[in-house]
């Protein structure tokens, strides 16, 4: 320590050292000390020294050696955080104000770009740099950050490269974004802003890294334009990431990232507390969106982020800025231009604009207020120059928007109360204003009106104007060409320079408008053939280019004007030489070079606003036709009207295919749809069939499961247990089929007990019979449950009537006796008196005989009555059996009937069996392992057999 108290200064009683002998014996003892804490002192020593102006000497000397610190002494992040600290202090150009002179700074550049170059030339120092980037610990991973950070700046292509080829190199500061320590994680943020820098490769690597997310969140987090520097961070790396990179921005797209950038722009109604952070945050959320609706981007792409910016609100949200009051000029002029780009050339969010109305009493559209700014010259330059391309683009592919435009100029849909300004108003106010800003702005917006719509240049030849009380209305195109012939200011003239050639290019009815005023020509070839200053050169151009769009679209139908005769006054007045180089004065200009770069109209002063970008595109395709055209002969000429013709014979041929392929698209578009519905159709019955499938399946368990309980149960079940089989029979069916046989077996039981009371019937019968002692009996019991009681009861019957005739046997046997004592009583009458002694015995006997008799014959009374009353049970019995008769065959017949179900079930089953052993050799031919049902079953069995041993031992 008394080393290093001399080294920094401390007393001493020799000569104080110089800063470069000091920093010498400081990487002595960085590289000869043996103990730890001395080299960190050394260590901490150096990072004081390279802070001053010792940086130059501790880098020279010091670098290898802090680099040997890195690698040998990872175990002490002290001293690996003094060694990076001092690394950044010599390689970056951070100084302090105080000490930045005038001559410095280029000094300094130099200095850290070179002390950079030595760094980086091994490659194993970056991957080094990487790994400790990796360390969680605090004073490793921030001076690793902030080194990398400097290392970039200085050399970024070469750095970039190195991490490019290191293994995990980008996914390793991904992670930066994840820190929990804020400082890390927005130093993190600066590091991937340079790392990503003109770098399609490291971009496409850090947006499938997840950058997205994890950008978006922060500046959620931060409180999106309401945040501080960070979110300014950010969005810088987010542009970064997007501009340029077709790739970044369809992922942009597809993850739907696009539908998290409408909070950004939920201004508050009152738009107060627009701090600067919040202007710079929200012009850079404005830009984002610009980088991914550019007209640059491929229109595809362009397109699909128009569309989803519409259906996510993003537009609405825009719009409710752009009308909004109290928003900054800055931020409604990049408004205004995002705006513009998300609506170019997509006609939904076209038609959407043209519906927007602003907040005003009565509302207005709100492309009249914008056209109302544009003509308005107090208004700021770039401001004006914004609402241009608003129209621009609104009017960009778009001819119903054109359509619309150009109908308020025409008379019949001019309101005549004049209480609404229309924006044909407006433009035909801005076009013949004082102001020559307004005018040129008013004559490029009308002719995109005209652009590429040939049936809106004629209509627009109806429009009159009125110009001063008690004279004739004039057209808009005379006037227009009246305002040039006055002389008036050179932005003026070119800007309805441009306006005409766009109205009379691929018009002849509008080129004979034109030429029909004998003064346009003499005008035109009188601007051409004068030698003017270098001011009047572009507008001789553009002059040459409208008369040579006079003569290149001219039908000849003027006899003074004819093709030929233009030519000759060419050919006499200027020179074909002079006129073609007049012409090539326009596509020489630099401002159009500047204007033919992009759509945007984009000028660092007004008078510098001389081109259009879309009239670029018209010079250069007419200035090539134009010149061939002044030097072809009438021959020539004739000829190509000649083609001309075959050229409209053959117009009219693809017209009419056109029309056939139309009517063919709107056959496929009827064939497409009905594909779509037979698509669609497929798709519900796949689904069906896989539902069933998954039906059958579980059918198929449940059948298992069903045979596995029912196997147990094989000698009470064997005719039900296979009508389980689920082979298009649901659970319901089955169901079903159980409650009618309970059904059936609760009609059997009362049929049973209907049998048992007539049994108990008979039975009494039976025994009254018996009591009775009853001769004659003819009774045919019912049918109880069978054949066996019928048998019994028509034996018992031929027993009563074997009794009864017995009894009359018997009965007839004793009449014949009574005759015969009633004989015998007749002849022996005369012997009465003499043999007084029988007489008495005699009439005792015929006494007995005739009381038999007459018991005989209530006995057969009393068994007549008993048989007529055992002939009505009998009638009754038998209907009864007739009744049960009836029942039985009915009964036979239903039990046929579920006989035959239950067979078609067993059939059912048999395919289903069949179906299933297919589809378990399918299954075993695939490789599936698949159990067997006798596996099952023997399983089941063997349980079975289990529990019946088990039963005999209890």
């Amino acid at each position: 320590m008394n080393f290093l108290r001399g080294v920094m200064g401390g007393p001493s009683a020799g000569p104080q050292p110089s800063g470069a002998e000091t920093i010498q014996k400081l990487c002595d003892r960085v590289a000869s000390s043996t103990l730890l804490d001395d080299r960190r002192d050394a260590v901490r020593a150096l990072k004081s020294l390279s802070k001053a102006s010792y940086r130059l000497e501790v880098g020279i000397q010091a670098m290898e050696h802090l680099i040997h610190v890195l690698q040998t002494d990872r175990s002490d992040s002290e001293i690996i955080g003094y060694a990076l600290d001092t690394l950044y202090n010599v390689i970056s150009n951070d100084l302090e104000e105080e000490e930045q002179e005038e001559n410095l700074p280029k000094q300094v550049d130099d200095l850290g770009s070179q002390f950079t170059e030595i760094f980086i030339k091994q490659q194993e120092n970056v991957t080094l740099l990487l790994a400790l980037v990796e360390e969680f610990d605090f004073h490793v991973r921030w001076p690793g950050v902030k080194l990398l950070t400097s290392l970039l700046k200085q050399q970024g292509p070469q750095v970039q490269q190195i991490i490019l080829v290191s293994p995990m190199g980008v996914s390793r500061l991904m992670d930066l974004l994840a820190d929990s320590r804020e400082v890390i994680r927005n130093d993190g943020v600066l590091l991937l802003q340079q790392l990503t820098r003109s770098n399609a490769a490291i971009q496409k690597i850090v947006a499938f890294e997840n950058a997205f997310e994890r950008l978006l969140d922060i500046i959620t987090e931060e409180g999106n334009s309401d945040g501080g520097i960070v979110v300014e961070d950010c969005l810088l790396l987010l542009q970064n990431l997007l501009k340029n990179n077709n790739s970044n921005q369809n992922f942009f797209k597809e993850g739907s990232y696009i539908q998290r950038m409408k909070p950004w722009f939920e201004v508050g109604d009152d738009n107060c507390g627009w701090s600067a952070q919040k202007v710079t945050n929200l012009h850079l959320m404005l830009q984002l969106v610009r980088v991914l609706v550019s007209p640059t981007n491929p229109p595809g792409a362009t397109s699909s982020c128009q569309k989803a910016m519409f259906h996510c609100g993003l537009l609405q949200q825009l719009c409710t800025i752009l009308m909004a009051t109290g928003v900054p000029a800055d931020i409604l002029t990049e408004t205004i231009n995002t705006v513009s780009e998300v609506i170019r050339g997509c006609q939904m969010n076209q038609d959407y604009f043209a519906s927007v109305n602003a907040p005003s009493n009565p509302p207005r559209p709100a492309i009249v207020v914008l056209l109302m700014s544009m003509v308005n010259e107090r208004q700021p330059f770039v401001l004006r120059c914004a609402v241009l391309y608003c129209f621009q683009c609104f009017l960009y592919k778009n001819q119903k928007g054109q359509g619309e435009i150009v109908s308020t100029l025409l008379p019949s849909t001019i309101d005549a109360t004049g209480n609404s300004v229309s924006a044909g108003q407006l433009l035909c106010g801005g076009l013949f204003s004082t102001d020559s800003l307004s005018n040129w702005c008013a004559a490029v917006a009308l002719a995109h009106a005209l652009q590429e719509n040939a049936t809106l240049k004629e209509q627009l030849l109806r429009v009159q104007l009125a110009t001063s009380i008690g004279n004739p209305p004039v057209s808009l195109l005379q006037q227009c060409t009246n305002i040039l012939s006055q002389g008036s200011k050179v932005q003026t003239r070119v800007g309805l320079l441009m306006l005409l050639c766009t109205w009379l290019s691929n018009c002849s009815i509008a080129v004979t408008h034109f030429l029909h005023n004998p003064a346009n020509i003499p005008f035109l070839t009188g601007q051409i053939a004068e030698n003017l200053g270098e001011e009047e050169q572009l507008v001789q151009g553009l002059c040459a280019l409208l008369l040579g769009i006079s003569i290149y679209y001219n039908d000849n139908s003027l006899e003074n004007y004819r093709k030929e005769k233009l030519k000759q006054l060419i050919e006499k007045r200027i020179g074909r030489e002079n006129f073609i180089e007049k012409l090539g004065f326009i596509s020489k200009h630099e401002l159009y070079s500047r204007a033919a770069q992009k759509p945007q109209p984009s000028f660092s002063s007004p008078d510098h606003m001389m081109f259009d970008h879309e009239f670029t595109k018209l010079v250069k395709e007419l200035e090539g036709v134009i010149s061939k055209a002044i030097y072809k002969s009438s021959e020539e000429d004739k000829k190509e009207e000649e083609v001309k013709k075959t050229l409209e014979q053959h117009d009219n041929i693809v017209t009419h295919y056109k029309k056939v392929i139309r009517e063919q698209d709107q056959e496929l578009e009827e064939l497409k749809q009905r594909v779509n519905t037979l698509t669609s159709q497929n798709e519900q019955l796949q689904a069906t069939v896989t539902q069933q499938v998954s039906q059958i399946q579980q059918h198929k368990d449940q059948y298992n499961l069903l045979k596995v309980q029912l196997g147990k149960d094989t000698q009470h079940h064997n005719s039900h247990s296979d009508t389980f089989q689920m082979n298009g029979i649901q659970v319901e069916e089955v169901s079903k089929l159980k409650e009618e046989l309970e059904e059936w077996k609760n009609k059997h039981e009362l049929l049973q007990g209907q049998l048992r009371e007539k049994d108990s019937a008979i039975e009494k019968l039976k025994s009254s019979q018996l009591e009775l002692g009853t001769t004659e009996q003819s009774s045919q019991t019912s049918k109880s449950g069978g054949l066996e009681h019928n048998n019994e009861l028509q034996k018992e019957l031929e027993m009563l009537r074997t009794q009864v005739q017995l009894q009359s046997a018997e009965i007839s046997k004793l009449q014949l006796e009574n005759q015969k004592l009633q004989v015998t009583n007749t002849s022996a009458d005369p012997a009465l008196g003499d043999s007084g002694s029988t007489a008495p015995n005699s009439s005792e006997l015929g006494g007995r005989l005739q009381q038999e008799i007459k018991e005989l014959k209530s006995e057969v009374k009393a068994l007549s009555e008993e048989k007529e009353s055992l002939k009505q049970h009998l009638d009754s019995s038998s209907s009864t059996v007739a009744i049960l008769r009836d029942e039985k065959s009915k009964l036979q017949q239903e039990v046929a009937e579920s006989k035959k179900e239950q067979d078609d079930l067993l059939v059912l089953l048999a395919d289903q069996d069949q179906k299933l052993s297919a589809l378990k050799i399918k299954l075993k031919d695939l490789g599936v392992p698949v159990e067997d049902e006798d596996d099952i079953e023997s399983g089941d069995q063997g349980d079975e057999d289990e529990d019946g041993d088990e039963e005999e031992q209890d």
